[in-house]
């Protein structure tokens, strides 16, 4: 059978022609430009509808000298912001940010990391949103080499270059964490984090020598690299409970560490949510099916990732940019509690706080 021939799309020039204009006259009723009377512009407007005329996204961004295309980039290890499943945190904002750059007329490219590539050289794009960016990072040098504005998803301290930050809220959500395992009785936690000097690492070891000062024990803080994945974290955790056999809890803000923690806790003979609690921070594919479920933190990336693209398209357009977004209607990040810090008791709920 042949094949069908594809349906005509209707160009400038078929309305031009229909409505017995010129091209620039139908792109400027279309588009509210010039001086276009009344009738002209309504004439244009029916014949554009009755033959389902569509501007083209990508005549519009040449006309502009855009090419109406944003991206997310992150310098951190695909390990640990998407990890085997591709489907972590760098992949959740990816998709939130799309969204609302759809909405706004843009192509949203995720970008995905690739260890020892700079990926700005090979994109075309008007803007990028930086996700947690590390101290002197790559792609922040990159970005501003090329002169492409960005905005980061970042706390406070963030890359000073960048047009503006929205805030992560990285000290709420450690101190939040922290807080919970002491809530549910551990006497001694430890801590497992990064190399990287990334906002969200530097928090997590704030919040939790700040609980070892204020509730009275001696901190254990292992460090585990980021492009090692989820082997690193189990290696970091064995160490620990080795070394350290009365820790009763495990802080480990980055997931896929945490997921390698459970590991070491099992080989090791510990009973992850009796004997000893686990909370991570980013309530992700792999807390959710960890056995047990972890006990994390819903950090509200939907606000976050639009908070991010309308920050950025407001720079594009040539508005003032905030040093910072904080806007009413993002929540609080929310403690989801799993049997991960369950206690011996299995009681989920917050106890209160051992002073």
């Amino acid at each position: 059978m042949p094949a069908q021939p594809r349906p005509h799309r209707a160009t400038i020039a078929d309305v031009a022609r229909e409505a017995g204009v010129s091209r620039t006259t139908v792109s400027h009723a279309l588009n509210g430009l010039g001086k276009v009377n009344s009738q002209t512009r309504e004439r244009v407007m029916a014949v554009a509808a009755e033959l389902n005329y569509r501007p083209s996204v990508r005549a519009q961004g040449l006309r502009k000298g855009r090419s109406q295309s944003l991206a997310l980039l992150s310098s951190m290890p695909a390990a640990v912001s998407a990890g085997p499943s591709q489907l972590g945190f760098f992949t959740e904002l990816a998709m939130s940010c799309a969204r609302t750059a759809l909405l706004r007329g843009y192509v949203f490219m995720l970008t995905p990391p690739v260890s020892g590539t700079d990926p700005v050289d090979r994109l075309d794009i008007d803007g990028a949103v930086l996700l947690e960016p590390a101290v002197d990072d790559p792609i922040a040098s990159a970005l501003e080499a090329r002169g492409i504005p960005y905005v980061t998803i970042d706390g406070p301290g963030g890359v000073a270059q960048a047009s503006g930050v929205v805030d992560l809220r990285h000290a709420q959500t450690a101190e939040l964490l922290v807080e919970h395992l002491i809530a549910q009785g551990a006497r001694r936690p430890a801590l497992i984090v990064g190399t990287s000097e990334r906002g969200a690492q530097v928090a997590a070891r704030n919040a939790y020598l700040a609980a070892a000062a204020e509730y009275g024990f001696a901190p254990v803080i292992a460090e585990a690299d980021e492009e090692e994945g989820e082997p690193a974290g189990a290696d970091a955790a064995g160490a620990i409970l080795s070394d350290a056999p009365d820790v009763d809890a495990l802080f480990v803000p980055i997931d896929t560490f945490a997921s390698g923690a459970v590991r070491a806790a099992e080989a090791a003979g510990r009973s992850v949510g009796v004997d000893l609690l686990v909370a991570t921070r980013y309530d992700g594919l792999r807390a959710r099916t960890s056995t047990p479920p972890l006990t994390a933190v819903d950090l509200g990336l939907d606000e976050v990732a639009r908070d991010a693209v309308e920050l950025l398209l407001a720079v594009l357009d040539g508005s003032p940019a905030s040093p910072e977004v904080e806007r009413p209607h993002r929540p609080d990040p929310r403690l989801i509690v799993r049997a991960s810090t369950a206690g011996p008791g299995g009681h989920l709920g917050e106890r209160p706080q051992i002073r």
